[in-house]
């Protein structure tokens, strides 16, 4: 198929049309993304992607291609399941937990996909326990609807082999996930949870949180960042009550990251980091702090609104 054939020399484009070929690019490049994103948890390295996508494409021979998109989602795909294998080698120096990156979705909800799958953080965390194969079969199927025959195509596999790989991907990421609340309903719990923190009130978080909590924080080694995964409702509860010193001139705002709220967090008009949750039927089961200031970029400028 020659719109999926990407790792052939590239030749002579001869029409030379740069600007035909910018515009084809940029009608997917939302989607290209998208992709990206989802295989690598990391806004910053899915644009360094997709970036060499389009010099790729710039340099191809653009004619030879019956289908561009198919074309650069096969690109797109391929380079990020290698871009995968070396990201999880580097991820293992990385100092404390590993949370994705955090991307604004508030104009695009679904970031380029048919559907949200694939994009909220509990969702992002359990694929990292997935292949590379397995996770872009996942991507690819769940959160853009494509036909199982094109993943054969663009995993050069088989269609029988890439259902087997959705099949064990949806029952890795969704056998330990519980079925989240709405979003009005997780912000709202989100809302109490910073009240409560800021006050240090252990008996309201521990009615806000399920028993089992997870509180969990991306610092990559900054100072007074905990480098350790908490867990159950009394001793999250604890930790924050021994730390209502962190919210002393500290300003809050929110924002829209992967289709759920998100709290910023400024210090002398600078952004310190972002807060989550995940909850459920039974509370409050994740909080997620993501305070490594590499990872916050691309949500600290757009979606913002002030409490």
């Amino acid at each position: 198929m020659t719109g999926a054939k990407v790792m052939a020399e590239p030749g002579v484009n001869t029409e030379n049309d740069l600007d035909e070929a910018a515009a084809v690019f940029m009608a997917v490049r939302p989607r290209l993304f998208g992709i990206a994103y989802r295989m690598l948890s990391s806004a910053s390295e899915a644009e360094d992607l997709v970036q060499d996508v389009w010099l790729r494409w710039q340099t191809y021979d653009r004619a030879a291609v019956e289908n561009p998109a198919a074309f650069l989602a096969t690109t797109t795909t391929r380079l990020a399941i290698n871009a995968l294998q070396s990201a999880r080698a580097r991820r293992e120096t990385y100092v404390g937990p590993w949370l994705p990156e955090p991307v604004d979705t508030s104009a695009d909800p679904y970031l380029g996909a048919e559907r949200g799958d694939a994009l909220q953080f509990a969702t992002l965390m359990l694929m990292e326990k997935l292949t590379p194969n397995e996770r872009a079969a996942y991507v690819l199927r769940e959160a853009f609807d494509y036909p199982y025959a094109q993943i054969a195509d663009i995993l050069r596999s088989n269609e029988p082999a890439v259902r087997q790989l959705v099949s064990r991907a949806r029952k890795a990421v969704t056998s330990d996930k519980r079925a989240p609340v709405s979003s009005a309903a997780q912000r709202e719990l989100l809302a109490s949870f910073i009240t409560a923190a800021r006050s240090g009130d252990m008996t309201a978080l521990e009615r806000l949180f399920a028993a089992d909590v997870t509180s969990v924080a991306d610092g990559n080694g900054r100072a007074q960042v905990s480098r350790k995964w908490l867990e159950g409702a009394p001793r999250v509860a604890k930790f924050l009550h021994a730390m209502t010193w962190f919210w002393d001139g500290t300003e809050v705002s929110w924002a829209q990251t992967n289709g759920q709220a998100s709290a910023v967090l400024r210090r002398d008009g600078d952004v310190y980091g972002l807060i989550t949750v995940s909850a459920s039927a039974d509370g409050i089961d994740q909080v997620l702090w993501f305070v490594n200031p590499d990872k916050n970029g691309h949500v600290t400028n757009a979606g913002v609104s002030r409490s």
